[in-house]
Order: C-alpha cells, then sequence, then structure tokens
C-alpha cells in the first residue's frame, strides 16, 4: 500500500453481519476470519488463535473491565496479538473507534503499527478499505484510526481511545502511565491493554499493577501472569512450558531449543525474567561465579607488532585510569598499565606518565586502534590523534547506552562461550568482580554495585569496549569491506 492511497469509493462496507455482539467474541470471530498471520509459523494462513490468546482475550474484554495487564516471556507472541486485536478494533470495534499503541519511543511503537498494516495488506478486503499513512493508518467506513505514540505525558493527553495497547509496560515510567488512564475512560467501553514481560526491578509502576491485579478486588482490572515457577531449575523444559504458552499449546510456535541457546548466553536472572516471565528482586554480579577465572590464559604474553586495539578509560583522582588491550587475532584481553588511588585524598592521576605510557604501547604493538572515553581527558586524547594519527584514535564514550549495552552482552557472551580469554591480571580480575548488571530495553549495562561505591570497574569497562573494537575490526578483515567510523 502506498502512503495516502485513496479507498475505493463505491466498495459496500465489510459485511460483519454474522460477526457475535459480545465484546471478546466479536474480537475472537473476527480475528479468525479476516487476519492473516504475516511471518514465521503458519505464514500466509488465517490466524486460528490458540486457547491461551482466547483466554486473554476473554478476559481483557470481559464485562466491565477497563484495564488489562498481560504478562508473559519474550517470543509468545505479544506484538503479533496487539496488531490483531488493533486491526480488529478499527474495523469491529464500533462507532469511530480510535487505537493508540504506547511504547517507550515511537519506533518501538511503530512496530505494532507496521504489523497491524501487514496483516491488513494480506486482506484484500481490508487493504481496500484502509488508508496508510506515515505515521497512522485511517478506515474511513468506521472513521477508525491508529495512531503510535511515545512514552511522553506530553503527546498522551485530548485522546479518545477505545484501545490504547501500552507495548512492554516494563520500560514505562510512572508519569506516563499516569497519563495514559487521564485520557480512557471517556467511552461507555474502551480498554486500556499493557503487554509486557516483567520489569527488571520490583520498584516499577508494572509491579504496582500486579500487586493490584493480584488482590483480585478491583472488577475493572484484568491480570494474567505466564510464568514458570518460582524456584525452577533454569534447564527444566516442563517449567518452560507453564512460563512459555506458545512452547505448551496446541500448535506450538516456540522451539525449545531456541529457548535452550538463550540459556547459554543470557545471565540466569535476566533470563528468569525475559524468557520464564519470573520476577527478579535483585541483580545479581554481571558474571556467574568463575566465569572470569575459567577464560584466564596468564601464560599467553602478546608478543611485540602483533596487531592490538586498546581502550581507555581515564579519571583525575577517584577511579581507576587503565589502558587495556585485546588482541584482533584469537581475542586476549590484557591490561597494558593501570593507575589507581592508593587512598590518598591529595593523590591525582599522573598524566605525563599516562602520556607516555600510550606512546610506549604504539611503539611496542601494532595498535590498530585506541578506543577512549573522553570524559576529562580531550586534550590529551587530540594530542595522541595528533601524534598517531586521526584514524587510530577515536572516542568511545561508555556512557552512551546504544553502544555500551550491545557491547556489554557481545563480551557476556564470547566469555561464558570460551571465546575470548585473559592474562590473569588480578587488578582485572577485581574490576570484573566488582561489576553488577543493569538491564535496559536496550541489553545488559555494567555498573557499580552502588553511586560512589569505592569497588572500582573501570578495568572492566575498559574490557568490553576493547573487546567491542577488536571484534569490530576482526570481521572487518574477514569481510574485505570497507569501514568508516
Amino acid at each position: 500500500m502506498r502512503p495516502g492511497r485513496k479507498v475505493l469509493d463505491d466498495l459496500e462496507p465489510l459485511d460483519l453481519s454474522g460477526l457475535p455482539v459480545s465484546r471478546a467474541a466479536r474480537r475472537i470471530a473476527f480475528i479468525e476470519a479476516h487476519c492473516m498471520v504475516t511471518k514465521g509459523k503458519g505464514a500466509g494462513e488465517v490466524v486460528k488463535l490458540r486457547p491461551f490468546q482466547k483466554q486473554i482475550i476473554k478476559g481483557a474484554y470481559a464485562k466491565k473491565v477497563r484495564t488489562g495487564l498481560i504478562s508473559m516471556p519474550r517470543a509468545n507472541g505479544k506484538t503479533a496479538l496487539a496488531a490483531m486485536l488493533a486491526v480488529a478494533e478499527l474495523f469491529a470495534g464500533g462507532e469511530s473507534p480510535e487505537v493508540l499503541v504506547v511504547a517507550s519511543d515511537e519506533r518501538q511503537a511503530r512496530i505494532t503499527m507496521n504489523l497491524a498494516k501487514r496483516m491488513i495488506e494480506m486482506n484484500p478486503d481490508l487493504q481496500a478499505r484502509t488508508m496508510v499513512y506515515r505515521d497512522k493508518l485511517v478506515v474511513p467506513e468506521t472513521n477508525g484510526q491508529l495512531i503510535p505514540l511515545p512514552a511522553d505525558p506530553s503527546a498522551l493527553h485530548g485522546w479518545d481511545p477505545s484501545l490504547l495497547i501500552v507495548d512492554e509496560l516494563h520500560t514505562v515510567t510512572e508519569p506516563v502511565w499516569e497519563a495514559v488512564t487521564s485520557v480512557t475512560g471517556k467511552r461507555p467501553e474502551s480498554l486500556t491493554l499493557a503487554i509486557s514481560t516483567p520489569a527488571a526491578t520490583q520498584d516499577s509502576i508494572m509491579w504496582k499493577l500486579v500487586e493490584h491485579g493480584r488482590e483480585g478486588t478491583d472488577p475493572a482490572f484484568f491480570l494474567k501472569e505466564f510464568a514458570a515457577p518460582e524456584g525452577c531449575a533454569t534447564d527444566d523444559e516442563a517449567a518452560w512450558k507453564i512460563g512459555n504458552p506458545a512452547m505448551a499449546c496446541q500448535r506450538p510456535f516456540l522451539a525449545a531449543d531456541g529457548l535452550a541457546a538463550a540459556r547459554k548466553t543470557l545471565r540466569e536472572p535476566v533470563f528468569r525474567q525475559l524468557r520464564l516471565g519470573q520476577w527478579v528482586t535483585s541483580l545479581d554480579a554481571w558474571l556467574p561465579h568463575g566465569a572470569w577465572d575459567a577464560i584466564a590464559d596468564p601464560s599467553r604474553v602478546v608478543p611485540d607488532g602483533e596487531k592490538i586495539v586498546m581502550a581507555f578509560d581515564g579519571s583525575a583522582s577517584g577511579d581507576s585510569t587503565v589502558l587495556v588491550g585485546c588482541t584482533i587475532e584469537d581475542p586476549h584481553l590484557f591490561i597494558v598499565d593501570m593507575w589507581e588511588n592508593p587512598d590518598d585524598p591529595r593523590w591525582r592521576v599522573p598524566r605525563a606518565e599516562v602520556d607516555r605510557a600510550v606512546d610506549r604501547a604504539f611503539e611496542r604493538w601494532d595498535v590498530v586502534e585506541l578506543a577512549c572515553d573522553p570524559w576529562g581527558w580531550r586534550s590529551e586524547i587530540e594530542a595522541w590523534a595528533d601524534r598517531h594519527g586521526e584514524t587510530h584514535v577515536i572516542h568511545w564514550d561508555t556512557s552512551f547506552r546504544k553502544r555500551m549495552a550491545p557491547a556489554t552482552d557481545q563480551a557476556y557472551q564470547a566469555i561464558m562461550q570460551g571465546e575470548v580469554t585473559h592474562d590473569g591480571d588480578s587488578r582485572l580480575a577485581a574490576h570484573i568482580a566488582h561489576t553488577v548488571a543493569e538491564s535496559t530495553s536496550l541489553g545488559d549495562l555494567v555498573k557499580k554495585d552502588r553511586r560512589n561505591s569505592p569497588r572500582k570497574i573501570d578495568a572492566a569497562v575498559a574490557s568490553i569496549a576493547a573487546f567491542d573494537r577488536a571484534t569490530f575490526h576482526a570481521k572487518k578483515k574477514q569481510s574485505g569491506r570497507v569501514y568508516t567510523f
């Protein structure tokens, strides 16, 4: 469909006379008559809802229900179900249906809209009656529209939704939820439906809503949780099926081997949260006990002239300043040099000594790149770029989450799978042991155990950056492509 395509004027209204009148049954019947499977198992076929999906719809659209919260693990068709309900609302939801999709940002919200758009495209009867714009879908014969919105309180006022979908509630703040609920309830019938994996912490609006739903005293609130039993082993496939209805239903669309693969590369708390649907009350260390020691190779010496990358994380006085190297071939992490405060409040990092250490490293090895966290060291970084080449010295801001999160996940997987080694330096081991993982919508990040903690993690952060850049250059070499950064 082209944006803004004109709807054919001579079309008869879509015949929905055979649909049931009740809210839930009407939507189930519409979906199974008009919505198509867009991808994966059964792609191109008419949707046949699984029993657990019908259970969700019947609960969310029960009499008097205004708010529904569905908590379930990833890969169980949450977004697809939301898109089906959005399409059903546009065509069979009554007078002037207004569907809003709210997510952490507008890009995420558009995922549901684009999936709904694809379902409409696959059905000629729906396609002919829908106008597609860049930022919304419009169905003229019902005066209906679907609009994606970012989770910004200022963007949520002034609407009158018949269906408001909140995608991944665990990323939504309390002010956003308050804004969401402030615009609902204007119609005789409407529904706010949140579908999400559990939040990473109980200090969240989602946990407050789960507690509210568990009380069972609010007839206008529907809660459905899918989760593996508390305390189950992470390799218990029977528990997997309890928490993942897409694995246990008739015609399952979630495979056990996919979950087993995820278990190998995710930290246990994250696996329990995202793939078993469990609430994790605390965040553990970034690496499981013994994982770092298992990849130590102190006998390996990086010879002069070998191609390496280095990562620099600098401080002024309190934190550590560190240079970490990583070989490009057969990745091996090692401390090039490190400066730490000896518990002296007057101590300052010896900047001249750091400067000489960088020059010595460039002389000793073939340093393909030095990735520098620029905070507080911009003049030195500019000097290193002047001496060693601007293409060899780059800014790599470790506070930039969109870069740091995938780098952290990549390093974790490599450590757990034994695809990287390290020099066994006790200082680096200590910094690794101090790191705590913070789950975010972008992936895991490493942080201190608490703000202003004396337990330093700078060498761990630099190691993640060094491994990320070494991997980048290894892939660049293998592909033979030319990159710019």
